[in-house]
Order: C-alpha cells, then sequence, then structure tokens
C-alpha cells in the first residue's frame, strides 16, 4: 500500500468512525452529508415581518428561552438572550422613528466572529449556520467583541433549571449566540420562535432556504422589501426584515 492509498483508507475510516458513534452533537449533519458524498444545497435564513411583529409580544422570546434551556438570573448585564426586542433608530432620514426589532445571531456569510475566534471554535457551515463549538471554545470572548449586532453572551453562571430535557443545559465560561434551534432542524422540527409566532397567528417569523427559489422565504424576499441591519460593514447577515 503505497503513502496516497493509506491516506485515502485512514480519512474515510476516520469519517466512518465519527458518524458510527451516533453522537447527538453538531457533527450529525457532516456525517450524513459525508454518506452523501456530497455538500449541503441548504442556506438557511430568515424574514422576520416587523409590520406583523406586535411591539408588546415576546411569545417567540419565552418559547426561545424554554426550549435552549435559557434562565434570566435578574441581572441585565450577564443575561443570556439568544433572542431579544430592540429599539432602533435610523441616521437617515434624520427625523425616522425609532422601531421595535427582534435582534439575534444573524448568521452572516462573512461572519467576523469566526474571524476572531483564535482557536476556530466559531465557524461557519455549509448551510450557513454560524456555530460556537463549546467544547473548543476557550471563554476569550473576542467573538462578542467582533459582532456588531451584539448577539452573543457570555454564560457566566451555570443554569440550575433544565426546562427542556431534549436539549442539553447552558454550559457556563462559554459565549451563546442563536443557533436556529439546530437541534430541531435535525429532527425535521420548526424553530422554537417560528412556531410559537405561529401559534398566536401571528406568523411574523419566516425561515427556511435560502438557495430554494420555490421556498417561502425565497417569495418573501423577492415580492417585498426587505433590508439587514448593518449591511454596510460587509457581514452579509441572512436575516432579514420587512418593514425596517
Amino acid at each position: 500500500m503505497n503513502r496516497r492509498e493509506f491516506l485515502k483508507k485512514g480519512g474515510a475510516l476516520l469519517v466512518g468512525s465519527v458518524c458510527a458513534y451516533n453522537s447527538p452533537s453538531l457533527l450529525a449533519t457532516a456525517c450524513e452529508l459525508s454518506k452523501k458524498g456530497k455538500k449541503s444545497n441548504l442556506k438557511w435564513g430568515m424574514v422576520i415581518d416587523l409590520n406583523r411583529c406586535l411591539q408588546d409580544c415576546d411569545e417567540c422570546i419565552k418559547a426561545c428561552r424554554k426550549e435552549n434551556n435559557i434562565t434570566l438570573h435578574g441581572d441585565k448585564k450577564r443575561d443570556v438572550h439568544l433572542i431579544r426586542k430592540v429599539r432602533l433608530k435610523r441616521e437617515y432620514p434624520v427625523n425616522s422613528g425609532e422601531k421595535s426589532v427582534l435582534l439575534l445571531c444573524n448568521h452572516c456569510d462573512n461572519p467576523p466572529c469566526a474571524q476572531a475566534c483564535p482557536v476556530q471554535a466559531t465557524y461557519k457551515r455549509d448551510d450557513g449556520i454560524v456555530i460556537v463549538d463549546h467544547h473548543r471554545c476557550i471563554g476569550c470572548r473576542y467573538c462578542m467583541i467582533s459582532c456588531p449586532y451584539n448577539a452573543r453572551y457570555f454564560n457566566y453562571r451555570e443554569n440550575s433549571k433544565w426546562s427542556n430535557k431534549n436539549h442539553p443545559k447552558s454550559a457556563h465560561g462559554v459565549p451563546e449566540s442563536c443557533d436556529f434551534c439546530n437541534h430541531l432542524l435535525r429532527q425535521g422540527k420548526k424553530l422554537a420562535c417560528v412556531a410559537s409566532c405561529e401559534r398566536i397567528g401571528i406568523k411574523a417569523i419566516t425561515f427556511g432556504n435560502l438557495n430554494d427559489p420555490d421556498s417561502e422565504i425565497s417569495r418573501l424576499i423577492a415580492n417585498n422589501t426587505v433590508k439587514a441591519i448593518r449591511e454596510d460593514l460587509g457581514t452579509k447577515p441572512k436575516v432579514y426584515y420587512i418593514g425596517l
């Protein structure tokens, strides 16, 4: 056996071993794709219709916390928010009024958080989702500093509550951010925020495959004026807004 054959067989054995382990980690998607022998044609994105979103409604925020086992400790500086509502105001035109906007990780195509991470714990997957690997993360918080959307929070405290037994508790000592409910996506289920918004009949949040021209999200983008936050930074965010 020559060196090339050895490396080829060794690489195939490694991938097979990882996939056979059947870990519930984020490697599941990579394992499925490696078995198919091709990259994903998915590119996940989100559209939030601010014209439909109710200012005093926080159903999506509560659903997110429950699904992802996020507990509020009463400390505004250190509480974790995977999704939250903020008040934004445009610089131009000068007399623009403030708007209540849902803010979360924008899963940028050019994510500054991934570029800032010194140990590659933060990375963008082939399907566009930006992930933080808590096992690799060293807690330096460079990703938090580099994020222009303030969408990452450091988990200072251990979570005492465990409302969703089907999902692990958040680990303290590492940053947290929205991962588009990756664990639900793997099961073919809707994101917690999307499902809760639909449940109350508002349907202000749409999630789907941006690479599919026939998907609901692609049709929304094609038929409406959509904007992203701080597009001028070149981060290429994949969370879009109607009515921003």
